[in-house]
């Protein structure tokens, strides 16, 4: 099948994009993040109540790039607005470096700076008059001197590829994808131990989806951050991240290695997710009958 070739064996170097998280390699860590027995309900006590998390318990580890995939209503959302504190849980808890993030609900604002969250389209929440005060707005609240707020503004521009004759600009004059790094940006520069990106890439074309995810690539490696990222796109799941957890009804339904997890293709489309397109050729091919090895799409 001299046709397919070509396009598999494209595909499959993009895979290999992803590396092996700590995990894989056999290095035993700690996790920044544990998150044991959480509940969140919303409308309690209402004829409306109902549970967007349900009982999730997992664990985040130091230096790993995690993805969270979930059809829409299955919980991400709600997952990762508790991490860093945005939301309470009903019920469970919420651990950063072995510590309750709400055993002190005072120091909830210390957690938002070691845990850092980019929503989907934070281009919308800028408001300084320019690209290098938006930026600066979380150091400034983190109560840095001068001198160290301009160090980590334009460190941040430069992981979020940002050319620094553009911090002097009126944000709003500032193309989608440039007004997208400055929103990455502001939250990179309050130098958080954890990076969560909720759809990072979302209308963006392809050029600018590759530059962002090079960017945040080139950001946890630089830092050794660890790095929480919900996508829609399947593809850039299974090309950056090391470990992949699916939401399914509020619980967590799969966790493991992209390959893993993709080799459950018909699991996935049964909660109705999408597979990489790689995955479905292959899948595809053995259904015709073709003896095809499995195992390669996810080398």
């Amino acid at each position: 099948m001299p046709f397919v070739l070509p396009w598999l064996l494209a595909s499959k170097n993009t895979l290999q994009q992803a590396r092996p998280g700590p995990r894989e390699r056999g290095i035993r860590l700690e996790p920044i993040i544990r998150v044991e027995g959480l509940t969140h309900t919303y409308g309690q006590d209402t004829p409306f109540c109902r549970s967007a998390v349900d009982g999730v318990s997992l664990e985040i580890y130091r230096g790993e790039f995690l993805g969270i995939i979930g059809h829409t209503g299955s919980g991400k959302s709600t997952l990762i607005q508790h991490l860093n504190g945005l939301l309470q849980p009903t019920v469970g808890k919420i651990y950063l470096d072995g510590r309750d993030i709400w055993a002190d609900p005072k120091k909830i604002r210390d957690v938002r700076f070691r845990v850092g969250l980019v929503f989907q389209y934070p281009e919308y929440q800028l408001f300084e008059e320019t690209a290098y005060k938006d930026i600066a707005f979380g150091p400034k609240n983190m109560g840095l001197d001068q001198g160290e707020i301009d160090r980590r503004v334009r460190a941040a521009a430069r992981f979020a590829g940002l050319d620094e004759g553009l911090l002097e600009k009126s944000p709003f004059d500032l193309s989608g994808g440039q007004k997208r790094r400055v929103a990455i940006a502001g939250v990179i520069a309050m130098e958080p131990d954890v990076l969560i990106l909720d759809e990072p890439t979302a209308g963006l074309d392809p050029v600018g989806r590759e530059g962002i995810l090079s960017n945040i690539r080139a950001y946890q490696a630089a830092k050794n951050a660890t790095v929480i990222m919900v996508s829609h796109s399947m593809e850039e799941i299974a090309s950056n991240v090391s470990r992949l957890i699916v939401m399914n009804h509020g619980k967590v339904a799969m966790t493991g290695a992209p390959r893993e997890v993709f080799a459950r293709a018909n699991e996935l489309i049964s909660m109705g997710l999408d597979i990489p397109q790689i995955t479905q050729v292959f899948l595809r091919l053995r259904d015709m009958g073709v003896g095809v090895d499995l195992s390669l799409i996810h080398i």
